[in-house]
């Protein structure tokens, strides 16, 4: 009888291999995003980008279809995205908005990736402790994609200073936001296998209907009410939450007497 442990097969070695693959693919398309901004080719980086945000959301979930999520996988994944959505989307905003402030530019530029280095830290020492629900501060893929949807409508570099200034005081936003404890959802329990799934495929569908009719726009529209959601519900619920009265003094009986 043979007590040596059998070796995987091939396929299922190959699955195992498939989110990582994934994930360099996500690498790629940032360094490649880079290149393309560096050259001027501002909607074409844009695009870049935009593709590795999808390649960031199918590494995670065909890794946990395939139950080969490992801590290898998700070390890659937070390397992949400081590139991909940390530095690529900093030089193609500095290349394309701030080429009329470029002091003010890159100190910007580095601001939002450093935010974004330790909004991915602080993700993976939490990942175990937070609901699975929500993100605590703004997604740096969600952050960048903003940056990208911005580019990919307005290809036109911005030669106006203060434009340029706007999409400064824009970009620190973003960048707070990544290290703020606002909570965003996250969408890692959508699951289409409920009762009520029709209802989120007919969504989808007319999601997808909208983006091919008017994708630079619904875009954009879709990342700005993303990022400015959980401001939003903040104040809100400041602006409801009542203040509460002091207790009112007990006035001392007067006696008769």
């Amino acid at each position: 009888m043979n007590d040596q442990p059998r070796r995987p097969r091939g396929p299922r070695r190959g699955i195992s291999l498939l989110p990582a693959a994934i994930t360099c693919g996500n690498i790629f398309a940032g360094f490649w995003a880079i290149v393309r901004a560096v050259h001027g080719e501002y909607g074409a980086a844009a695009l870049l980008i935009l593709g590795a945000i999808i390649l960031d959301m199918l590494d995670g979930r065909i890794a946990r279809l395939t139950n080969t999520v490992s801590d290898f996988g998700a070390e890659l994944d937070s390397l992949a995205d400081v590139i991909s959505f940390g530095v690529a989307p900093a030089v193609l905003a500095l290349c394309w908005g701030f080429e009329t402030l470029p002091r003010v530019g890159w100190l910007t530029a580095f601001l939002f990736v450093i935010c974004g280095t330790i909004r991915l830290a602080r993700f993976n020492v939490q990942r175990s402790v937070v609901d699975g629900r929500f993100f605590v501060g703004l997604p740096i893929p969600a952050a960048a994609g903003q940056i990208a949807v911005w580019v990919n409508a307005f290809h036109r570099p911005l030669h106006d200073r203060n434009i340029a200034m706007v999409g400064i005081a824009f970009m620190v936003v973003l960048a707070f936001l990544m290290v703020s404890t606002f909570r965003y959802p996250s969408f890692k329990k959508f699951d289409l296998r409920t009762r009520r799934s029709y209802i989120n495929v007919v969504g989808i569908a007319l999601l997808f209907l909208l983006i091919g009719l008017h994708p630079q726009w619904v875009l954009l529209a879709l990342g700005t009410i993303y990022w400015l959601s959980a401001p939003l519900i903040y104040v809100v619920g400041l602006a409801l939450r009542r203040p509460r009265q002091p207790p009112t003094p007990a006035v001392p009986a007067v006696s008769e007497s």
